[in-house]
């Protein structure tokens, strides 16, 4: 990660932030429900903070891929702050704004595909792939069935941010932010 642009290290940061999360969860699944509202609000801020970093780098390419960012950002950041602001509605917020957050991030990621595959290479492209098809899978079964979400969103979630953690760490240590 030397000699990289913050970007490189804003999605080594998230990518942490993530694991830890997913792995809090799944020692303790029935928390997100209550006081783990704010550490997911916070999460939420920085993913919709680094989905906005990758909107400004990729504003100079054209094409679908830097807007879903922009928004995927501005949802997350939006997620977040009603997490924080109210933390004891945490059970609406998971039924209904998770799911959004996970389909709108993982189509973010899908946009970038072509690009990933470019700078990237051929396994960090097919791992990104597999991992956002699985999250918005993931995303439409927990928009779709609110009570399968509120008894299984500990475990789905937990395993999710681990494996969005995971992404991130390897976006990180590609040469794609030296690029840009």
């Amino acid at each position: 990660m030397r000699g990289r642009s913050g970007f490189g290290w804003s999605q080594f940061i998230m990518g942490i932030c993530l694991i830890l999360l997913g792995v809090f969860t799944f020692m303790k699944p029935r928390s997100i429900f209550t006081g783990i509202a704010v550490l997911y609000g916070v999460a939420a801020v920085i993913t919709g903070i680094c989905d906005i970093i990758l909107y400004i780098k990729e504003e100079r390419f054209t094409g679908f891929g830097p807007v879903v960012s922009l928004v995927s950002g501005i949802l997350s950041i939006m997620t977040g702050i009603v997490l924080l602001a109210f933390p004891g509605i945490a059970e609406w917020i998971v039924a209904l704004l998770f799911p959004l957050w996970f389909i709108t991030h993982c189509i973010s990621r899908l946009t970038h595909t072509g690009l990933i595959r470019f700078m990237a290479g051929e396994f960090y492209y097919w791992f990104t792939m597999i991992v956002n098809i699985l999250g918005l899978v993931l995303g439409f079964l927990m928009l779709f069935e609110p009570f399968l979400t509120f008894f299984t969103v500990g475990y789905l979630v937990a395993f999710c941010l681990i494996v969005f953690g995971i992404d991130s760490i390897i976006m990180a240590f590609t040469n794609m932010g030296s690029r840009w």
